[in-house]
């Protein structure tokens, strides 16, 4: 039980420590981070139960409505919830790349109890698999949700654009991700490019915010050396 529970958390926080110390400047309380991290662990409770309800009553008979409504819409929006409500206008989300550390908390928060339940229900032998694919994918959902957030945020146009696409290019990715898994036969042969594509785009994401990060800092010290003392 013990080597399970260790695979289960050990790539999440992994993740999750990467994410973290890619913060160029003022890093976050690690307490906040690791409350945001355990708010998308206690999500997994209520949306493995709705899920539950969905597949036993069939509510969902299409691959494409379970990849994009019961899994997809369900675990992105609640989690984009806990974002915008919880973490966007708390103080020490200060600058466009907090949010890359906060999406990845609450989307690995998540991602870790799901792997162990699965790990526990599964066997040990799938721990690599289930780091690669869900743990990292969730990660990435939670890194790009969270880098338009930190957009919307800290733009002077625009905001609610950046906030709606927080939440929509998530859900259709994830969504997109669980259709593969659903649906195709041979869903190897098409995961895997997906997954490529997935972490080149949360990687130029956690780029640019570094970047937006960089030039939102300098423009606070502007405006702090042109204020009369």
């Amino acid at each position: 039980m013990l080597a399970i529970l260790s695979a289960g958390v050990a790539p999440g926080l992994a993740l999750l420590s990467y994410f973290y110390l890619k913060d160029d400047y003022e890093m976050e309380p690690i307490s906040f981070v690791f409350k945001t991290f355990i708010f998308g662990a206690l999500l997994v409770f209520p949306l493995m139960f709705i899920q539950y309800v969905f597949e036993t009553e069939m509510v969902f008979h299409a691959n494409w409505l379970n990849a994009f409504v019961s899994a997809s819409l369900l675990e992105e929006f609640f989690k984009w919830f806990i974002l915008f409500y919880t973490v966007y206008k708390h103080l020490s989300f200060d600058e466009p790349y907090d949010g890359i550390v906060y999406g990845a908390a609450v989307s690995l928060g998540f991602a870790t109890v799901e792997n162990i339940f699965y790990l526990i229900g599964n066997g040990f032998e799938h721990a690599i698999g289930r780091a690669l694919l869900p743990v990292s994918s969730h990660a990435l959902f939670g890194v790009i949700m969270g880098f338009y957030l930190g957009k919307g945020k800290f733009s002077i146009v625009k905001n609610k654009k950046w906030i709606f696409l927080s939440l929509f290019v998530p859900f259709v990715l994830h969504g997109t991700y669980d259709f593969i898994l659903l649906s195709q036969t041979n869903w190897i042969q098409y995961i895997v490019p997906f997954m490529i594509f997935l972490w080149w785009l949360g990687l130029r994401k956690v780029k640019k915010a570094r970047i937006l990060s960089t030039k939102h800092l300098e423009n606070k010290l502007k405006i702090n050396n042109t204020l009369p003392f």
